[in-house]
C-alpha cells in the first residue's frame, strides 16, 4: 500500500522497499546505486529493475536537508557545453534564480536522449526543485509529470509532442524565413543549407522556413545544396566543403546555427587566401567576430540570455504558485542584422 504524506504526495520509495522487490538486502541496493563494486552483473540488473518499478531515485542531499527544508536547487540540462550560446542561456537561467534566492546546476547532454534522461534521473536525486530542459529528441518519457515526482519542468528552445510543460521557443520558421528571403533578394539563386540533425525541433522548423523562403520566390529546392545532420564546427566545414566543390555551387549558404556558421567560414578560409569569389552567409545566431568576415554576413539575431530569463520566470511562476494555469508556450522574436554589407 502507497502511503502518503501530509500534502497528499506519495511517499517516496526507500532502499528497504527496492531491496524486498529485488530479494537482496538493503546494502547491496546501496552498493549497486552507488557504482556497483562487488555486486554481480545480474543482482545488479534486479536491483536496477526494482528501482525502476517503484520509481526510486537516490537523495544525494539528504543528509545535508533538515525535514521541511528544500534543496534550492534548479537543474538545467543544456545540449552542448562547448557553444557560447548555451553559457549565455544558463547565465540568463542563474540571474533569475539568484533573485529567489536558488542555485542551478547545469548539465549537458550532448543532444544524446539516453544522457539527457540520466541527466534528469541524477537531478531528481539531488532534489532539485525544478528543471529547464533543453530536449535533445523526442523520446519523452522521463519528462512527463510522474517521472518528474511533481516538480515543474520548462522546455526551453524546442518542445516535446506529448509532454504538457510551460515552454520557451524562437521563431525559427519565421527567422530562417526572412534570412533566406534576404539573400534572395540580394540576387541569390543557388543558396545552400547547412543545419543540424532532423530529429531536433529547431533543425526541422529552421529547414520549414529555407523551403518557404525558396518556395515564395519561385525556386526550385535542389537537395544537391542541402546538409543536415552537422552538430559541431568539424563536421559542418566537411559538408561545406562538398558544397563547393559541386560542379555549380552555391552562391549564399544559410546555417541553422551558430556552429554550422563557423565551420562554412572555416572551410572559406582557403577562398581567402586565394581572393576567389565567397558565398554570401546567412545564419541563425550571432557569433564572435561577424563583422570582420570578407563576405556578406546577415545574422538571424536573438538573444540567449533573455531565452533564459524566460525560461526561468516561467518555472519560478509554478514554482511560487502564481500560475495554475493551462501550459504556457512563448516564442521570441527573430529579427535580421546585417554584420557586414
Amino acid at each position: 500500500m502507497t502511503e502518503t504524506l501530509p500534502d497528499g504526495q506519495a511517499k517516496p520509495p526507500t532502499v528497504r522497499e527496492v531491496a524486498q522487490l529485488a530479494g537482496v538486502s538493503p546494502m547491496t541496493v546501496s552498493r549497486t546505486l552507488a557504482g556497483g563494486k562487488n555486486v554481480r552483473p545480474d543482482v545488479q540488473d534486479r536491483v536496477f529493475e526494482a528501482a525502476r518499478a517503484l520509481g526510486y531515485h537516490r537523495n544525494e542531499n539528504a543528509r545535508s536537508l533538515r525535514p521541511g527544508h528544500t534543496s534550492g536547487l534548479v537543474g538545467v540540462a543544456i545540449t552542448n557545453l562547448g557553444n557560447p550560446y548555451y553559457g549565455n542561456f544558463a547565465l540568463g537561467v542563474e540571474e533569475v534564480a539568484a533573485q529567489y534566492g536558488r542555485r542551478i546546476l547545469l548539465g549537458n547532454t550532448g543532444e544524446d536522449i539516453a544522457r539527457e534522461r540520466q541527466l534528469v534521473t541524477d537531478f531528481i536525486g539531488r532534489q532539485v526543485e525544478g528543471l529547464i530542459v533543453v530536449p535533445s529528441g523526442e523520446d519523452a518519457a522521463h519528462l512527463h509529470e510522474e517521472a518528474l515526482r511533481g516538480r515543474p519542468l520548462v522546455l526551453a528552445s524546442r518542445t516535446v509532442p506529448g509532454v504538457p510543460a510551460d515552454s520557451v521557443v524562437l521563431d525559427d520558421v519565421g527567422g530562417a524565413r526572412r534570412g533566406t528571403a534576404a539573400v534572395i533578394e540580394a540576387g541569390h539563386r543557388r543558396i545552400a543549407y547547412l543545419g543540424n540533425v532532423t530529429s531536433v525541433f529547431t533543425g526541422r522548423r529552421r529547414f520549414e522556413g529555407y523551403r518557404e523562403a525558396l518556395d515564395a520566390a519561385g525556386i526550385p529546392f535542389d537537395p544537391a545544396l542541402v546538409r543536415r545532420g552537422q552538430q559541431d564546427v568539424e563536421t559542418a566545414s566537411a559538408a561545406m566543403t562538398e558544397l563547393l566543390a559541386l560542379p555549380d555551387p552555391p552562391t549564399a549558404v544559410f546555417t541553422a546555427n551558430n556552429r554550422n556558421t563557423i565551420g562554412a567560414i572555416r572551410a572559406l578560409a582557403g577562398r581567402m587566401q586565394a581572393n576567389e569569389d565567397l558565398p554570401a552567409i546567412v545564419g541563425f545566431d550571432d557569433f564572435e567576430l561577424a563583422e570582420l568576415m570578407p563576405m556578406p554576413v546577415t545574422i538571424v539575431t536573438h538573444d540567449p540570455r533573455a531565452l533564459g530569463r524566460e525560461a526561468a520566470r516561467l518555472l519560478f511562476d509554478r514554482l511560487l504558485g502564481r500560475t495554475e494555469a493551462a501550459p504556457r508556450s512563448l516564442q521570441m522574436p527573430t529579427p535580421l542584422r546585417i554584420a557586414r554589407p
